[in-house]
């Protein structure tokens, strides 16, 4: 499909919504249903690979059996759409239960949703975006590696709607840093206000070109750690770790100001890497 006015076409259909309010709300909502849908993509690969692999998410709220059109008349639209986003699907995966010995590439459904919600009071305007989303096939190389340009348009997006005092570097200045610093596989990349991953994303790119073997390709995928304390980077920046094929991105929601937060959040670090 042709991806360039992607985030065009459903900032079109939203602003028809009377939920939404705003180019910062419209991109929140897009966001939400295109981590859904590259999780989901992500988890068919999981399952491919690992025969005992077992979803975090219930059966039922699995992306490929609620927000897949089949064109058969069957898919949710309307007040059921609504309300099966509104009463089921938010409520269970923010509640979505975790410990100790659940996976990093588990634990951020839970965190990456906590924050987030449907703004949407149409459901068959929701039922467009999510048929839009869709068809974004993250398998194909094609549509995968032009995902950069959809995160871009959203970055862009962002900064015109962004509050005060809210800053999104643009990708030169984040390549340029790296370019600088000179990550080498084996070593840590950390960033304790990750925002939207550009920084992260950047190193990861230096990072990829030294891949030799399978062994590098685990130093690869456990090269970087970051924090994000508001909702909308944060769920952006692990979308594009996992479109990065970090499996069990390290992106932590909350804030790394706090004193004893930064202390637990160290000690974690330590402990993953």
């Amino acid at each position: 499909m042709g991806l360039n006015n992607l985030v065009k076409r459903l900032q079109d259909i939203m602003r028809n919504d009377a939920g939404i309010n705003g180019d910062a709300q419209r991109i929140e909502q897009m966001v939400w249903i295109l981590f859904l849908k590259v999780y989901d993509a992500k988890e068919e690969m999981w399952e491919f690979h690992d025969d005992n692999y077992e979803s975090i998410i219930p059966e039922k709220l699995r992306w490929r059996n609620w927000a897949h059109d089949s064109k058969d008349g069957q898919a949710l639209t309307g007040e059921a759409l609504l309300n099966f986003v509104n009463t089921e699907l938010f409520p269970k995966l923010k509640n979505l239960e975790i410990d100790e010995t659940t996976s990093m590439n588990k634990i951020i459904v839970k965190t990456a949703l906590e924050d987030n919600n449907n703004y949407m009071k149409d459901g068959i305007l929701l039922r467009q975006v999510i048929n839009v989303i869709d068809e974004i096939d993250f398998e194909a190389y094609d549509d995968r590696h032009a995902f950069g340009e959809i995160y871009e348009t959203i970055l862009k997006s962002l900064q015109s709607a962004g509050n005060a005092g809210e800053f999104y570097t643009p990708r030169a200045v984040t390549d340029f840093m790296t370019q600088m610093v000179a990550p080498k596989l084996g070593e840590k990349i950390a960033d304790f206000a990750c925002g939207t991953g550009g920084f992260l994303t950047s190193a990861l790119k230096v990072l990829d070109t030294q891949i030799n073997s399978t062994a590098d390709r685990e130093l690869y995928t456990n090269s970087v750690f970051g924090i994000e304390k508001k909702a909308l980077p944060h769920l952006l920046c692990v979308t594009n770790m996992l479109l990065h094929d970090i499996d069990n991105p390290k992106i932590i929601h909350g804030n790394s100001l706090e004193k004893m937060f930064v202390i637990i959040l160290m000690k974690i670090a330590l402990m993953l890497f």
